[in-house]
């Protein structure tokens, strides 16, 4: 079996996939346009940021995993993987602590001017004077968007430096706002409207596109500080270039509208001309701590799929199934025996939504649950309990 590797990986990764008894074809270079022509025969695909596009998909006869080696899946198209039967997993929280940090990181330095500072040293001058004023963060209020991983991790953190933390998220109650020491607020636009430092932690989606609108980021302070270590579509982007002149708003970004496809390359875009934004280059999860916690998690999920075991990190596994009942057959475990069942439900056009055989000790008898489309009829139940090989059929 194949994986293809197309973004950085370690070597002593790569060692354990060989170790796994994969052949592993390694192309961090390979960029997206060229993956259709590279990806066939590979069984998995571990991918961070290259995109895995539905052409490509397309060409993968022989595809059943793509691992996102990181926490969002917007790079993957996962309609195209779904309508192919292709599992798409990733490593969410493996790399919480690094944006969590970068986070901070930003924070501190828009408090502290450390970028204009660092750029008038370089320059000789000395201004002790002006940047000698700072607002501090003890005791001012940090807005957490997104209580995920992450979000979790930039709480700890902020209240080391003594903030007050609120937060928001879809799934977050009054209860579980306890247990995290922090302030539930009633929707994003409050949360902006008490936050001194407002940060962005969710994955993007069509559901959370301009999540930070127009309206919540009108609600900001004057002077506030707006953090995104997240996704560039989950903010209205015209509505916070417009916020930080006319609100003075102080900005940390490290996700960009249109950034480079590569790891270097030119960049331009207007936002950051602004002497009140600072930026990084999309590296929120960029540390050597975090890329192996990433990589070990890929292995681990790779060794499961192999192993048969359960991937509890699939992204695109049906929410709900459309059976609408469930039979449950006692069987003797023997040759053929599934395939007689299956034909006998076939036979009665009724399609088999999931099923679950479990074999029991000793290897002479098995248990099949079987989630049918439609309830079958008296006629298929008998039809099947006629079998010498079926021990009994029950409908539940």
């Amino acid at each position: 079996m194949k994986v293809l590797v197309i973004d950085a990986f370690s070597a002593a990764h790569l060692e354990e996939l060989k170790k796994l008894g994969l052949e592993v074809d390694y192309r961090p270079q390979l960029k997206a346009e060229e993956l259709a022509q590279t990806i066939g025969g590979a069984s998995i695909v571990v991918a961070r940021s290259t995109k895995v596009t539905g052409e490509a998909i397309e060409k993968a006869d022989a595809l059943q995993l793509i691992v996102r080696a990181g926490a969002g899946v917007n790079t993957i198209d996962l309609k195209a993987a779904s309508a192919r039967a292709i599992y798409v997993a990733n490593t969410p929280g493996k790399n919480a602590i690094a944006v969590a940090e970068l986070t901070l990181g930003l924070i501190l330095a828009i408090d502290r001017r450390i970028p204009d500072a660092v750029a008038d040293l370089r320059a000789g001058k000395w201004n002790k004077k002006d940047y000698g004023q700072a607002d501090g963060l003890f005791g001012r209020t940090i807005g957490i968007v997104g209580l995920g991983a992450i979000g979790r991790e930039v709480a700890k953190r902020a209240r080391g430096f003594g903030m007050k933390v609120v937060g928001w998220s879809r799934s977050l109650d009054d209860a579980k706002a306890e247990t995290l020491g922090l302030r539930r607020m009633a929707s994003v636009a409050e949360l902006c409207a008490q936050s001194d430092v407002v940060t962005v932690h969710c994955a993007f989606s069509a559901d959370t596109k301009e999540l930070i609108s127009a309206d919540a980021i009108g609600r900001m302070k004057k002077g506030a500080t707006f953090i995104n270590t997240s996704r560039a579509e989950l903010v209205d982007l015209r509505a916070l270039d417009r916020a930080i002149a006319e609100k003075d708003l102080r900005v940390g970004l490290d996700v960009f509208e249109k950034e480079p496809a590569g790891g270097a390359g030119a960049f331009e875009d207007p936002i950051v001309k602004h002497a009140r934004v600072i930026g990084t280059h999309h590296i929120g999860a960029s540390t050597e701590q975090a890329q192996n916690a990433v990589a070990d998690e890929t292995v681990r999920i790779i060794r499961t799929f192999l192993e048969g075991g359960a991937l509890s990190s699939v992204v695109n596994i049906a929410k709900g199934s459309k059976a609408a009942c469930q039979v449950v057959v006692r069987h003797y475990d023997r040759v053929g025996v599934l395939a007689e069942v299956l034909g006998a439900i076939r036979r009665h056009d009724i399609n088999v939504e999931e099923m679950e055989n479990t074999i029991f000790d000793g290897a002479k008898a098995a248990s099949a649950k079987i989630r049918l489309s439609a309830r079958p009829s008296a006629e298929l139940v008998a039809e099947l309990s006629r079998s010498e090989a079926i021990i009994h059929v029950e409908v539940v």
